[in-house]
């Protein structure tokens, strides 16, 4: 085939995605950002683990500044969601509803979506925007210290994250979502150690008041001053198998050290890679796949001004 539009299409614009683009554009490389919007760096009120923001900066905040910086350098972003790669002669063939674009290489950083606990979306949101629902503990434990803490889970997931959360507080209860826990001797015996009471589901966030959440569940009515939902996540995975890459036994892209992908020219950074929910690592791992592309294209072809 000739020349193609872009020397890299980055599908995602959370951090992965955005500090890519920043590295790739400075690179000296035309590169396009397609962004569905849909980062969960986007639900962060305000984030304190991020290092340089002392007093903690939002998620959107965050991302808007990357953005900003992407395009001071003359990134193009588009807001639109991929829906087909093809891999063809030379590269890939994407489409996100303005007809076919062609790049040499695609950098996947299509993320994650946590699943929801069983609750009204507006509620939901509401919840999230003032620190009542929680997806992060590693994020912000900190933030729930000597507090009243629900975990909605169940099983060994469930109660690997109501121990975690035990290192911030003494009140936490797990919650089964949808019936009655079915705990083993082992996970049973942890929760009884780390004194973690249990409570069987179906559960249901049904109200928000005076800095509280209140859960209705099978054993009637609970307050929490935050609830942290232990339901997983859904690895965006649709464009990588469109073209065949290798998942892990996680159900994510499987990359190399450098962020290669089983696919040539392909890449992959942030959470579809590994569901750490570290805004830190992602930009990492999206500098390490920027420096990567620019080496394997000047491989191809040399880059010179």
């Amino acid at each position: 085939m000739g020349q193609t539009d872009f020397d890299c299409l980055i599908v995602g614009g959370g951090p992965a995605g955005l500090t890519a683009a920043i590295y790739l554009v400075r690179f000296h490389l035309k590169l396009k950002v397609v962004d569905a919007g849909k980062s969960r760096a986007n639900w962060i009120p305000l984030t304190r683990n991020h290092a340089g923001y002392p007093d903690g900066i939002s998620g959107k905040d965050l991302l808007t500044a990357m953005k900003a910086q992407a395009q001071k350098y003359g990134a193009s972003i588009e807001t639109g969601r991929v829906t087909r790669l093809d891999r063809i002669e030379g590269g890939f063939e994407a489409e996100w509803g303005g007809g076919p674009v062609t790049a040499r290489t695609v950098l996947l950083a299509t993320g994650v979506t946590n699943r929801r606990p069983p609750m009204d979306e507006d509620l939901h949101d509401e919840a999230l925007s003032k620190g009542l629902i929680r997806y992060c503990p590693i994020c912000d434990g900190y933030e729930v210290t000597d507090k009243k803490v629900g975990v909605i889970g169940s099983g060994s997931h469930g109660v690997a994250e109501a121990v975690f959360l035990r290192g911030y507080t003494a009140d936490i209860t797990l919650i089964a979502p949808d019936k009655a826990h079915e705990l083993d001797a082992e996970d049973q015996a942890r929760l009884q150690d780390y004194g973690i009471r249990t409570v069987d589901g179906p559960c249901q966030a049904v109200a928000l008041d005076g800095g509280c959440i209140t859960l209705d569940t099978a054993e009637g009515h609970y307050t929490f001053d935050s609830v942290y939902p232990a339901l997983g996540s859904d690895t965006h995975t649709e464009l990588a198998e469109q073209v065949g890459a290798s998942l892990s036994e996680g159900g994510c892209v499987l990359v190399d050290s450098h962020q290669r992908t089983s696919v040539p020219g392909l890449y992959a950074a942030g959470d579809v890679v590994i569901g750490l929910d570290q805004i830190s690592h992602a930009m990492g791992e999206g500098g390490v796949a920027a420096t990567t592309i620019r080496n394997d294209l000047a491989k191809e072809k040399p880059l010179m001004r």
